[in-house]
């Protein structure tokens, strides 16, 4: 049978990353080519009514083994990886029985706990890293390894009550655009788990309310020979205006609950500079305050130059699910007890970002997070332990039995 393992390293080797400036769905090929290849797993093991849509959705279901009829519950990932750093050509390195200290990735990059101190809690545990020049692709296709692998195990043992039981892949997630044609009412379960957190025990059903705001600068471009009390640099405009943001509330000067103002992309020229700014904040009216933060800061810079150079382009993104999942208080009951039974100590905690599980609360389908057993997502530092990858199947299989049991 195919190990979690191989599973999770076979799946890394697929360039999935998610383009934002292309606006097909999925955004990029590599994630059609990767769905295709899960599709076909997904019929080997003989699930029933899979399908992959045109728009990259791929969604199966493991019909029940018992008489009773039970609330179907679901488990999803998303198939794309970050564009913040390079997805292609992904080389894993295996650190088995980590014993402490820096973990050398290449000849200039290391693991160290002096930055990541959580390395001090995995000692005696198997570590998966990259080799320093990618991103790994645990965020989120050990999701995905972990989610097949549960339901193969489920599979191989039938004594193991459960009833139907959902999985769902989708693309473009790391762009905001996951749930976006996600067939909630075609998927047709009750509940679902995203299976994309962190660290073994988080469990999360509260994420940041989300904007994104596009700063633009514009200037005017003359030959710098004759540009003296002609020319505007827009470039020098907007290190006027990112110098009037608060320099403490940004996400590395903040945690737990704090919400944050984050420039992570510019265009520039003389002639115009957009900065790219993500806006979050746990609390709806904290986010109202922060655009309004914003345009207030646009203002005073246009006044302050005479005139209206500085414009500002705001948009939501998305919103914080948990009053979605709140009433739906059982979820997180059923969640939290399997974990237990498995030997781990919950978490709660908040997201400090989105997943698609927000989004589709809002669309119909109570959708908390679960770890994945993965750090440092999203960069060349990114690794995750076999042990977490693990503790994730044994959750997602206990999850099923359990609301099998509670049903009944």
């Amino acid at each position: 049978m195919t190990t979690l393992i191989e599973r999770f390293l076979r799946y890394v080797s697929f360039d999935t990353q998610s383009d934002h400036t292309l606006a097909t769905c999925p955004s990029t090929p590599g994630q059609t080519v990767f769905a295709k290849q899960l599709q076909q797993e997904l019929i080997l093991l003989n699930l029933d009514d899979v399908k992959l849509d045109s728009n990259g959705y791929l969604t199966a279901r493991l019909s029940s083994n018992i008489s009773t009829r039970v609330p179907t519950v679901g488990f999803i990932a998303h198939m794309d990886t970050a564009p913040d750093a390079s997805g292609q050509h992904v080389k894993p390195q295996i650190v088995e029985n980590y014993q402490g200290g820096d973990i050398r990735l290449s000849d200039t990059e290391k693991l160290s706990p002096a930055m990541y101190p959580e390395l001090n809690q995995l000692q005696g545990q198997t570590l998966i890293t990259t080799d320093g020049s990618t991103l790994l692709g645990g965020d989120n296709k050990a999701g995905i390894a972990e989610i097949i692998t549960a339901i193969a195990y489920l599979q191989a043992n039938p004594e193991i009550e459960h009833g139907d039981i959902c999985i769902g892949f989708t693309p473009d997630e790391e762009i905001g655009r996951g749930a976006d044609l996600f067939d909630v009412k075609g998927f047709n379960a009750q509940w679902a788990y995203t299976i994309d957190g962190g660290p073994v025990g988080e469990l999360e059903y509260e994420n940041f309310n989300a904007s994104s705001a596009d700063v633009i600068c514009h200037g005017v471009n003359v030959h710098p020979g004759s540009a003296k009390n002609k020319m505007v640099n827009s470039m020098g405009l907007a290190a006027k205006f990112q110098a009037m943001m608060p320099a403490d509330e940004t996400p590395e000067y903040t945690e737990g609950y704090q919400g944050f103002y984050h420039l992570n992309a510019m265009q520039t020229s003389v002639a115009k500079t957009t900065l790219h700014y993500i806006i979050r904040d746990f609390d709806e009216t904290g986010l109202t305050h922060r655009k309004a933060f914003m345009q207030q800061q646009v203002a005073a810079l246009n006044n302050e130059l005479g005139c209206e150079r500085i414009e500002v382009k705001i948009s939501d993104s998305y919103k914080n699910m948990r009053e979605m999942v709140e009433p739906h208080a059982h979820i997180i009951e059923l969640a939290t007890q399997a974990m237990i039974e498995c030997d781990i100590q919950p978490d709660i905690k908040p997201i400090r970002g989105g997943t698609d599980g927000a989004r589709l609360s809002f669309m119909g389908l109570p959708c908390p997070n679960i770890f994945t057993g993965g750090y440092n997502f999203h960069g060349i530092h990114e690794f995750i332990t076999v042990e977490g990858m693990e503790k994730s199947v044994q959750v997602i299989v206990r999850l099923a039995a359990l609301t099998a049991k509670k049903y009944q």
